[in-house]
């Protein structure tokens, strides 16, 4: 069946992940903390960060959880209640750290731009926040080849659930078979599917997870190589 469309994971797929939200997250630990050196420390530690390198841990909650996810265990390291008004400071916090200390991997806009010539639809699903993917794919100058970005706010769930991908084929009237997913971690590939679609992986990300390659119909180094193997498939 030919692809016309592809979804991209943010993450580790187009966005380096340890680059951009190592000192992007530690910034955002600082400012939830309100500048309280046992608050940070608090905080770095229930999210599984490594100051020295600037880097989380592979096990951390935020590789590919989201702020939903770990939101209460910051509130409780900075001893507040937790509330959506917190994973709302949170999420604004890291939409403004992470277009400051953004980092692409590869050629994110040439890679996009030559997809949407040939005709595919793209779009993001990510378990960042809406606003937080939308500032990144802007500031990297691919928004405007994106039909479709939700984030795990967006009222579609969150990976590894397949209600993202599920809204884009209701949206967009296509078949599972028509669409691939591309993503880094073994939530985007279960979300893939369960879904239905063609799971697409790439060691782009900060841990090539146990089992990877069997969730996926194929592994590629990043998204650099997927224009060929694209055009591989189809010849084939």
């Amino acid at each position: 069946m030919t692809l016309r469309a592809i979804l991209f994971d943010k993450d580790g797929t187009f966005v380096d992940f340890d680059k951009t939200w190592g000192p992007a997250a530690f910034r955002v630990m600082q400012r939830m903390a309100g500048g309280d050196r046992t608050k940070v420390e608090r905080l770095m530690a229930v999210s599984l960060y490594d100051e020295a390198a600037q880097r989380f841990l592979p096990t951390s909650p935020l590789v590919a959880g989201s702020s939903a996810d770990y939101g209460p265990l910051w509130a409780e390291a900075i001893g507040v209640p937790y509330s959506v008004a917190v994973t709302d400071e949170m999420d604004r916090l890291f939409g403004e750290e992470g277009v400051a200390a953004l980092v692409p991997i590869g050629d994110p806009a040439g890679v996009m731009a030559a997809l949407k010539a040939q005709g595919y639809r793209l779009g993001v699903v990510t378990n960042d926040s809406e606003n937080g993917a939308r500032r990144q794919t802007r500031a990297l100058n691919i928004d405007h080849h994106f039909d479709y970005v939700v984030g795990w706010d967006s009222g579609h769930g969150r990976k590894p659930a397949p209600g993202q991908i599920t809204a884009f084929l209701k949206a967009f009237e296509l078949r599972p078979e028509e669409v691939a997913l591309v993503g880094d971690s073994l939530h985007d590939m279960h979300a893939a599917r369960a879904a239905g679609i063609v799971a697409i992986g790439v060691t782009s990300g900060p841990l090539v997870p146990e089992g990877f390659a069997e969730q996926a119909d194929i592994v590629l180094g990043s998204i650099m190589d997927l224009e060929a193997w694209l055009g591989r498939r189809a010849a084939a």
